[in-house]
């Protein structure tokens, strides 16, 4: 078994039989389920274990969210020496040569920590829901190609990203024991971009593969809302936990005003939609939580510009 396909659940019980359907066609059939479930009070696992044959349940007390529970799955591939780990929502359907693509693409190159999928909307299949994420200097993460027609000449190639979606993505398991696991104090959210950062850090790269097509309804075990008091509160916080862990003081002291204009901006937008009591409560959460997660990096200088550069070109790309 060269990859482990780790499937994170919360009271999914209504998108699995699509998800683990799509898994069953895939062309290349070298890989094992991992369903990790939160706790759910749905019948997800008894579902899970009728519709797949050779499905591994880990079962935990509560939902602990997105990190821990593909955690509990990296942790089993890298105790069974995995080559790759796959990481799967469970609201995807994936093409029949989904798994096939990423490993092509993984492998082409040593120094790539993971691949992120051409992921497409659900409900409109013209349009790109995610195309690996990007990150700026304003401290701001955004999802690449987000409703760009599937056929923009962009998105129809491989290429470099800053981090990748976790939702449909792969990983070389290996890496992870180098730059460590999903941070568990996120829950959810901007998780994937703090181990992309860290992996960028260390001078590995991730990439873009075209060819694994996923589609995704997007948020379908959380509020299931693009904007949600919920959603707003825990990226603003875990947003600026991705500032504080990963960014050299270097990175900090030039990167301040510009971070500063990107919460200023953000709170305009969010107090516009209502929300933005809730984005304030979320950046205090994460001031508070500074000295907790911060972690003093020793890096090469040029790495550190490189990076740098990256998100200056990042910003440039978003405007």
């Amino acid at each position: 078994m060269e990859v482990y396909v780790v499937i994170p659940n919360f009271n999914g019980e209504g998108f699995l039989k699509e998800c683990l359907d799509s898994l069953k066609s895939q062309s290349h059939q070298n890989f094992k389920v991992i369903f990790v479930d939160n706790g759910s009070s749905d019948n997800s696992i008894a579902v899970a274990k009728s519709l797949y044959d050779n499905i591994e349940v880990i079962q935990l007390d509560k939902n602990y969210g997105f990190s821990r529970a593909v955690n509990e799955g990296i942790k089993l591939a890298i105790t069974d020496k995995i080559q790759y780990t796959i990481l799967l929502n469970n609201d995807t359907v994936c093409h029949c040569d989904f798994v096939k693509n990423l490993i092509c693409c993984i492998e082409k190159e040593e120094r790539i920590f993971s691949c992120s999928s051409k992921m497409i909307q659900y409900y409109d299949r013209t349009k790109i829901d995610d195309a690996g994420d990007q990150y700026t200097i304003l401290g701001w993460a955004y999802k690449r190609g987000d409703g760009a027609d599937i056929n923009d000449k962009r998105y129809c190639k491989d290429s470099q990203v800053f981090s990748s979606c976790g939702g449909a993505a792969i990983y070389r398991t290996s890496v992870f024991e180098t730059i460590g696991l999903f941070d568990e104090r996120f829950f959810a959210y901007m998780e994937d971009v703090d181990v992309g950062f860290r992996a960028n850090l260390k001078g590995y790269k991730n990439m873009y593969c075209c060819g694994a097509e996923v589609y995704h309804v997007g948020s379908g075990t959380s509020s299931g809302k693009k904007y949600s008091s919920f959603k707003v509160k825990l990226a603003a916080r875990n947003n600026l936990l991705v500032i504080f862990k990963n960014m050299p003081r270097v990175m900090l002291f030039l990167n301040a005003p510009f971070i500063f204009l990107g919460c200023l901006i953000k709170f305009c937008f969010m107090k516009k939609n209502k929300l933005g009591k809730e984005y304030i409560e979320g950046i205090k959460e994460g001031i508070a939580k500074k000295k907790e997660c911060y972690i003093p990096r020793k890096i090469f200088f040029l790495r550190a510009l490189q990076v740098q550069l990256v998100l200056l070109l990042n910003l440039i790309k978003c405007i």
